[in-house]
């Protein structure tokens, strides 16, 4: 579902929410001062949103862990399957069942410079094959935030193009072209595409790129990582984006490549 104005007011108390409500939003506690315009119009699951609700308060920390443990109980005596919002080790291919396809699709970007030379980079995982790195979207004069839209599109780009039965998982450390895609482009569509207090950077990039995701969100998940943290589809994507740089790949190309150590161990900005 869609977050909504209405939808805030249910859940807030005293014009803000309590710890594990914006843990579940993926925003920072306490919210900063504009936390209503991050929310709002961004797509959440309907089991996270009836958590919302029922947290709604300030609440001490255990009563909100007795809130989820409570929610938990009622859903697993209905037989229905939850996403839990506690936080987990990253996923890995070493994680994924093999009997089930699931591919997840790191993407990343990086800047020498910012503004300065830009590349974006991809790692594609598919159960416990050996992850596809591609690299490429070699910009002469852009910014990180550029590098890291190229390779969310070119993550939209493979998703949709990929088959699968399962719900493709794209994972970026850029919580800018996230929610620039995912949440922001839809109060700014609504306007025509404009803002108060400024131009929107990036535009032509953002609405191409929100288009697409508009398309096949159904199909898709778009998840934040922390970058920069050992995650190993993160870093790998990453030095792709830097090769990207160094190698002036505007279109992009396949790395090849015997074992993983051996892109790890490449120089990262």
């Amino acid at each position: 579902m869609q977050i909504t104005e209405k939808f805030i007011e249910l859940i807030s108390h005293d014009n803000t929410l309590n710890k594990t409500q914006a843990k579940i939003l993926d925003l920072p506690f306490p919210p900063e001062s504009n936390w209503k315009e991050e929310v709002l119009n961004k797509e959440i699951l309907k089991n996270d949103a009836n958590r919302l609700m029922l947290l709604k308060g300030k609440l001490a920390i255990k009563a909100q862990e007795q809130i989820l443990k409570n929610y938990l109980t009622v859903l697993e005596f209905n037989n229905i399957k939850s996403k839990d919002i506690e936080k987990k080790p990253e996923t890995t291919s070493q994680d994924v069942n093999d009997d089930e396809e699931h591919i997840r699709i790191y993407c990343d970007g990086a800047c020498s410079g910012n503004p300065g030379l830009a590349g974006s980079g991809l790692a594609i995982y598919s159960n416990k094959s050996k992850p596809v790195l591609l690299h490429g979207d070699f910009v002469e004069r852009g910014t990180n935030n550029i590098a890291e839209l190229n390779a969310l599109y070119q993550a939209l780009i493979i998703a949709k193009q990929t088959s699968s039965e399962n719900i493709i998982t794209i994972l970026s450390d850029s919580k800018y072209s996230i929610d620039c895609i995912t949440t922001w482009a839809y109060g700014w569509k609504a306007k025509g595409w404009t803002k108060k207090g400024g131009e929107i950077k990036n535009l032509e990039l953002i609405k191409k790129t929100h288009e697409l995701y508009e398309r096949i969100k159904d199909l898709i998940e778009i998840k934040h990582v922390k970058g920069h943290a050992g995650i190993e589809g993160n870093e790998l994507a990453d030095r792709m984006a830097v090769t990207a740089i160094k190698e002036k790949t505007k279109n992009y190309e396949m790395y090849s490549y015997e074992k993983k150590e051996e892109v790890l161990s490449l120089t990262s900005y």
